[in-house]
């Protein structure tokens, strides 16, 4: 009968809208999940394959494992009084970088907890990688190890040249890459600004090498998904991170943030 509710149309719009939402905002919509402990909108937006790297949690795979993520994850953010905002976002087709500013607590003490996270997002398919330092929340540093492969990407312009020199442990060639005002953000919310700073902390990480996985690149702001490979002269086993080089209007980089847990 006409006048009845068309309750099958009317659930087919609901998902078109979930799934248009969940595309124009993907991180939005994980995070969403996390904070409400409810994966359905993600699962329906993305239903074909959905998949989630943590720093605490490894790799999640299918909806069961999925489920038990989410309400674990809201459980631990409630724990830890955790809360997040979005403070700069990096987009190229088919894949998003959100940056987090973020506090938590641990025995008692309000801490900094800066996150980030990248949805890559294909078809009705996603994968949600999110790079965060565990010791606001736990106390200590829990390097993580790397798991994407090298990618064939690699930085240009003078992001590149950064790297490189900073591979080469060329102290003054690395210093030459920052603008004036420049600032280096470790993983954490430890800051170093002008030249004394800047050269300190780039002389104890000296000979580090970054091997890119996945470059974000807006043409303004260069997101680096990488594995540490060697740090401060010595090799060590493959460790993640994801670093954000923002460029200033002179071509120099004015920012790098850091997100991880490197040792």
């Amino acid at each position: 009968m006409p006048w009845l509710p068309d309750f099958q149309n009317a659930a087919e719009l609901a998902r078109k809208q979930t799934h248009a939402a969940g595309h124009a905002d993907p991180v939005g919509q994980y995070l969403s999940a996390l904070t409400g402990g409810d994966p359905h909108a993600i699962e329906d937006a993305w239903p074909e394959r959905v998949v989630v790297f943590d720093p605490r949690a490894g790799e999640v795979r299918g909806h069961r494992p999925l489920k038990e993520f989410v309400h674990r994850s809201r459980e631990l953010l409630a724990q830890f009084q955790a809360e997040v905002s979005p403070v700069a976002q990096t987009v190229v087709p088919g894949r998003a970088v959100m940056e987090l500013r973020g506090h938590a607590t641990y025995q008692g003490t309000r801490r900094p907890w800066p996150v980030a996270i990248v949805a890559e997002s294909h078809g009705d398919s996603v994968v949600f990688r999110s790079y965060f330092s565990r010791q606001p929340t736990e106390g200590r540093r829990f390097p993580r190890p790397a798991f994407l492969p090298g990618g064939p990407a690699r930085p240009g312009d003078v992001v590149g040249r950064h790297l490189e020199a900073l591979a080469a442990g060329d102290v003054d060639a690395v210093l030459a890459t920052f603008g004036p005002g420049a600032y280096l953000r470790e993983t954490g919310e430890r800051t170093h600004r002008g030249g004394v700073e800047l050269r300190a902390y780039v002389e104890s990480v000296s000979s580090a090498e970054l091997q890119p996985c996945v470059v974000t690149d807006d043409g303004s702001v260069c997101v680096l998904e990488f594995n540490c490979r060697r740090l401060a002269g010595r090799a060590i086993s493959p460790q993640a991170a994801l670093a954000v080089y923002e460029r200033g209007a002179d071509g120099l980089l004015a920012a790098v943030r850091l997100y991880g847990d490197l040792a």
